[in-house]
């Protein structure tokens, strides 16, 4: 199962994407129809809102009465905790029944209004933000759907800004033109990414690497794109191990350089075989972070000889991100390097321009990415110790 998280300001869209995802084939699960329907006549949610908050919250006919609710609870802040202790628990429990009957080969699409307020991207494979500009939505939300202008402006700010959407995107779909561009968008999107995604997740296959290395220009958003992944990794280990055990590391983390463009993580734990308990692979492959032979090349320098490769290595399976995951064991001289070399490279400008003319003369004359791994090792090897007395002089630690 492929689960994608779905959200976008009030007027952006969303609902648009949604129907379109449904009609090519996803399963939907719609967290605001959800809301009404732990809330509807006859639910034990009505009526714990009815014992809270009494008759003057219901319809003549007995039903939740949203508007008179909404100017309770908007007033009044201990209100409002109480309604969302009554109706949070339930919705978690009919969002977990809808995710639960879908079925392995289905891609579950979880609308959700505040995701990105929640912060509850690592408990999705993607997630899709969709997004209009503010006079945009104000237009809509006063023309398609009445809102009075003062009431449009005050619920756009009362949602996370872009600024906070773009951090929590995964997939940034643009809806200021016609609609038909939106689905068009969407239709790429299922097409190119999210089917192929599922297909991987399912069979437990990594995303296909270039058999050549392909450098580009350095793209500012990789840290964010690894911010999301270290998250999505915390989540699928569990208990024991923080954001702080995994690191951005490679050409990617070092700003401005030019890269392969491969996200790399390093995950430091106690012992890499861990990684095998308590059902933990099963896990990280439904989280889609599959196992891969660890390669025939490694970084043989001086100061660990008998840690020339990563003790596990993890590849991502989304087809339009390729990720690599270095497992370590604490402590680890292939790890603490990793770091160093992050760090002195972001530091020293000379040392960044050094490395990104080796990088581009490689590329274009190697015989695939092995070889051009290869081939920089003679770099690192007169490196580390120009990185290693720049660590001495600035008081640099690992951690």
């Amino acid at each position: 199962m492929l689960r994608v998280g779905l959200s976008g300001g009030i007027g952006s869209g969303k609902s648009t994407v949604a129907r379109r995802l449904g009609d090519l084939g996803a399963v939907v699960v719609d967290s605001d129809r959800i809301a009404r329907e732990v809330v509807a006549p006859g639910t034990s949610g009505l009526a714990q809102v009815r014992q809270r908050f009494g008759e003057q919250v219901l319809t003549a006919d007995g039903a939740l009465d949203r508007a008179a609710l909404a100017s309770v609870v908007f007033a009044d802040e201990s209100a409002r905790r109480d309604l969302e202790s009554i109706t949070h628990p339930l919705i978690e429990r009919r969002t977990a029944e809808r995710f639960a009957a879908a079925g392995s080969h289905d891609i579950v699409v979880h609308d959700v209004p505040l995701l990105v307020e929640k912060q509850m991207g690592p408990a999705y494979h993607l997630v899709v933000i969709v997004h209009a500009p503010p006079e945009v939505r104000l237009r809509r939300l006063t023309q398609e759907r009445g809102m009075s202008e003062e009431s449009a402006r005050s619920r756009i700010r009362s949602q996370a800004d872009d600024t906070a959407r773009r951090r929590a995107a995964d997939v940034w779909l643009e809806n200021s033109a016609a609609t038909e561009r939106l689905v068009e968008q969407v239709d790429h999107l299922w097409r190119r990414r999210l089917v192929r995604y599922e297909h991987h997740v399912r069979t437990r296959t990594p995303a296909r690497r270039d058999e050549d290395p392909v450098i580009v220009a350095p793209d500012p958003a990789w840290p964010a794109e690894a911010d999301r992944l270290i998250a999505r990794l915390v989540r699928a280990w569990g208990n024991g191990i923080s954001g702080a055990d995994i690191a951005h590391i490679g050409s990617t983390a070092v700003a401005g350089l030019p890269a392969r463009d491969v996200i790399d993580l390093q995950l430091v734990v106690d012992d890499p075989a861990d990684l095998d308990e308590g059902g933990r692979a099963a896990r990280f492959a439904d989280a889609g972070w599959v196992p891969v032979p660890v390669p025939g090349w490694g970084h043989a320098h001086d100061d660990d000889p008998g840690q020339q490769r990563p003790a596990r290595m993890l590849h991502g399976t989304d087809p339009c991100r390729l990720v690599d995951v270095h497992v370590r064991p604490r402590p680890s001289p292939a790890a603490r390097r990793a770091l160093l070399f992050r760090d002195w490279l972001n530091a020293s400008t000379p040392a960044r321009d050094e490395y990104a003319t080796l990088k581009g003369d490689l590329g274009g004359r190697v015989d695939g990415v092995g070889e051009y791994i290869q081939a920089k090792e003679s770099w690192f090897a007169t490196a580390l110790p120009r990185a290693q007395r720049w660590a001495e002089r600035t008081g640099w630690a690992a951690d």
